[in-house]
């Protein structure tokens, strides 16, 4: 069983900053990649980030140059950095991880980008 904990959310104003984090911990036995996705009302769940366990990352196009993911493997943490935020990045942010073929979604953490 693995857990995850996401936190950092909560209300910033258009143009600020946000730094998510994600603590795993359970049976993880390699390193796997990590994944943040969001969600809003009557949306589907979307990728936004994913870094390898080599540190590789990809990015949504609506993310790019915005977002930056990284990782702490020594500490199963992953931190999502999120500037110049817009009101259309409010939504409910998860992370994700994908172990053993069972993939495990953290409770999820609320930003709100509104002034």
């Amino acid at each position: 069983q693995v857990q995850l904990v996401e936190s950092g959310g909560g209300l910033v104003q258009p143009g600020g900053s946000l730094t998510l984090s994600c603590a795993a911990s359970g049976r993880i036995f390699t390193i796997k990649p990590m994944n943040w996705y969001r969600q809003t009302p009557g949306k589907e769940r979307e990728s936004v980030a994913t870094i390898s366990s080599g540190g590789s990352t990809d990015y949504a196009d609506s993310v790019k140059g915005r977002f930056t993911i990284s990782r702490d493997n020594a500490k199963n943490t992953v931190h999502l950095q999120m500037n110049s935020l817009k009101p259309e990045d409010t939504a409910v942010y998860y992370c994700h991880l994908r172990t053993g073929g069972v993939d495990y979604w953290g409770k999820g953490t609320l930003v709100t980008v509104s002034s």
